[in-house]
């Protein structure tokens, strides 16, 4: 049956998917943004559709509307724009999370939070299990967004526990794709658009560290999986559980750009995790989740649609 579904973050790279998908399925969707990360060019193809509605605000004032589902997707997820405004990220993670949580509470509706991997700062355990708890800086430059993120699960877990308020919690691990900003400062994004533009990739550290890289298409089938299981609220991982060193990652968009950029190493900067891997036991458990599309696949297409947005 046809749901109404409010996408906060919904013009972000994550949540653009996620809208574009919901409508697919027969959903109404409305999509909030406050176009801080969020960009109307990655919504433009489906303003046309009569079930689906754009609308500028910023989660951290209060909003009512009536729905059934809340995808709670708002927060800029890279540090180069979460560290721009420290403390409006911390409150769009707890001020903004309060009133989605307000929100869900009064019309009675199931409310996701993306959460993410930060959360278990930069992880003595590997790889990371949801029953981890983590080793975070609270006062350091990326505490703004991982404590903030923390919070916002205690927020989600407090409304549950006081108020059955309906949650389901999910943390994101890398996620990668069409639609992300060229300037976030990701390590996908950075090495992709130094080499279409022909100039040395930077690695920040000697490059061993290790990410787990997922594509969006993945994500985005976890992320409906899990806000339409019952009996399951999480938190649980979402992400691709392969592991990959940041060298490897730079020679192969190398290869697939087909440029002479060469690799130089910077200083790796403060509270930077040296390896993130997802383990994926819950997911597969509890949402039958699997991630199915292999790295050089997904960089293929992300070099595919930077080639195209770089031009215009």
């Amino acid at each position: 049956m046809a749901k109404r579904i409010l996408i906060t973050g919904g013009a972000g790279f994550i949540g653009s998917h996620l809208c574009e998908r919901l409508l697919n399925e027969g959903n109404e969707v409305i999509a909030l943004d406050n176009f801080h990360t969020g960009r109307k060019q990655n919504l433009a193809h489906l303003l046309s559709n009569p079930r689906f509605e754009l609308i500028r605000h910023d989660i951290t004032d209060p909003i009512k509307l009536e729905v059934d589902q809340i995808y709670n997707m708002a927060c800029p997820a890279s540090p180069v724009h979460y560290q721009s405004n420290p403390i409006k990220t911390i409150k769009t993670n707890v001020i903004g999370m309060t009133n989605m949580l307000g929100l869900a509470k009064r019309v009675g509706a199931r409310i996701l939070q993306a959460s993410t991997s930060e959360v278990y700062g930069n992880p003595l355990e590997h790889p990371q299990k949801e029953s981890y708890w983590g080793n975070v800086n609270t006062i350091g430059i990326r505490s703004c967004y991982d404590e903030g993120k923390r919070v916002a699960e205690t927020l989600c877990f407090d409304y549950h526990r006081t108020n059955k308020v309906d949650i389901r919690v999910i943390r994101i691990f890398n996620t990668y794709g069409p639609r992300m900003i060229p300037d976030d400062g990701r390590v996908v994004t950075n090495f992709i658009v130094q080499a279409i533009r022909g100039e040395d990739i930077t690695i920040y550290g000697d490059g061993s560290q290790t990410r787990s890289f997922c594509y969006v298409d993945d994500l985005v089938n976890g992320i409906i999986k899990m806000m339409n299981t019952d009996n399951f609220i999480g938190p649980v991982n979402l992400g691709n559980d392969g592991e990959f060193t940041v060298k490897e990652l730079a020679e192969l968009v190398i290869k697939e750009v087909g440029t002479k950029s060469k690799i130089i190493y910077l200083p790796l900067p403060q509270d930077d995790p040296t390896r993130r891997k997802p383990d994926l036991t819950l997911a597969r458990a509890k949402l039958e989740y699997t991630p199915t599309v292999p790295l050089v696949e997904g960089i293929k297409k992300t070099i595919e649609y930077f080639k195209k947005s770089l031009q215009t």
